[in-house]
């Protein structure tokens, strides 16, 4: 697309269920100058229908064959929003078909599948895929990672994080789908959620050299299991503890909030807030307004790699380095001993994930909705 006159890249849907309509529809549709919808494609009917309910788009431009969408010389990307199972496949047919992707995490069922579609980014070089990984772009964590680099706890030595939530199917959300409770993909829901929760751990903490593994199950309602531990050595130097809960029983209120110890402060981020505490000072709570999930964030990404040629955050192989922490832990875990990931795309580094900032901008929210509010407090 020529960025000398910028016009809405036509998107082409395919899925239309829960993610798109909770997480990337209330996001495009305050993008109307970038994206406008072209077609759209869910093997049932019912599914296509609501999404044209709520978001405008005519039923004469529904596929109940995806395929079909793949043909269309009116759509120029599509963005996948499937079971994982799916998503290599039609990634591969996608891109075969001369158009540009956004395709949900993770790359891949398992790490077989993930390294097939790392291959991908050179199989198609002049094609733009995002692997939608919000987690690189959520206000509250670059406000985190940003604090980081300002060295405002001092170089980091520890990462502590305990993410416990029960997991049982529920009308309406995520875990009710069906293809979730079999989970015909490596590690269940740490393949599914965890990826979240290595992005951030990479976002903030940097590469991870090594992983040891313990896993535990206590979920009779997914595939997979419901436990998993990490213990972490950081490229940096830093060590980290990662524990990751699904079960079955209900638990009471967890914080689930990540530590991160420096040498001269500790960092905390919970429920989209970035509190700093140094000894002998005011502790800093900063807190996000409107802030963004990171979807609208995303979106704006790959909109300014294709129109203004940007460079994306959420690459293939950021997106498969995330994995392979899952899977070099699962892996670890079965083996019972402590396992590297030197082998993961473009080498280990200390800060591997760039921070992003919208195009042109010097601060974090320059041309965003959002607003950090700053409060001081003894103690």
């Amino acid at each position: 697309m020529s960025s000398a006159t910028p016009r809405p890249i036509r998107l082409g849907i395919i899925g239309t269920g829960l993610a798109v309509e909770q997480l990337h529809w209330p996001a495009l549709r305050q993008m109307p100058d970038r994206f406008t919808v072209a077609a759209f494609a869910n093997h049932t009917r019912p599914k296509a229908e609501g999404f044209a309910g709520y978001s405008g788009a005519s039923m004469d431009d529904y596929h109940q064959d995806y395929r079909e969408l793949l043909r269309r010389d009116d759509v120029e990307t599509v963005l996948i929003s499937l079971p994982i199972p799916l998503n290599y496949g039609v990634t591969r047919e996608a891109l075969e078909a001369g158009k540009d992707v956004i395709c949900e995490k993770p790359p891949g069922a398992n790490l077989a599948e993930g390294q097939a579609y790392l291959a991908l980014a050179d199989e198609f070089p002049d094609r733009t895929v995002l692997v939608a990984e919000n987690f690189f772009y959520r206000d509250d964590l670059r406000l985190a990672r940003s604090l980081l680099d300002e060295e405002v706890i001092g170089r980091l030595h520890l990462m502590s994080w305990r993410n416990v939530s029960r997991l049982v199917p529920q009308l309406g959300k995520f875990s009710s789908t069906p293809w979730r409770h079999e989970a015909q993909y490596q590690g269940g829901p740490h393949l599914d959620a965890g990826v979240h929760h290595t992005a951030q751990i990479r976002l903030l903490c940097g590469d991870v050299q090594r992983v040891h593994g313990e896993i535990q199950d206590a979920n009779g309602t997914h595939g997979g299991p419901s436990d998993l531990t990490l213990t972490l050595r950081f490229a940096s130097g830093a060590i980290g503890g990662y524990t990751a809960s699904y079960p079955e029983l209900a638990i009471p209120p967890e914080p689930n909030e990540m530590r991160l110890y420096g040498e001269r402060g500790v960092l905390v981020v919970a429920n989209r807030r970035v509190a700093v505490h140094r000894p002998d000072q005011p502790t800093e709570e900063h807190r996000l307004e409107e802030g963004d999930g990171g979807y609208y964030n995303e979106f704006l990404n790959y909109y300014d790699a294709v129109v203004h040629g940007e460079p994306l955050v959420g690459t293939i192989a950021q997106s498969y380095h995330n994995m392979l922490i899952i899977a070099r832990g699962l892996e670890s875990a079965e083996r019972g001993e402590a396992l590297t990931l030197d082998d993961a795309p473009g080498g280990l580094a200390a800060t591997s994930v760039p921070l992003w900032r919208p195009r042109g901008a010097s601060g974090l929210l320059d041309g965003l909705p959002g607003r950090i509010v700053t409060e001081t407090r003894e103690g």
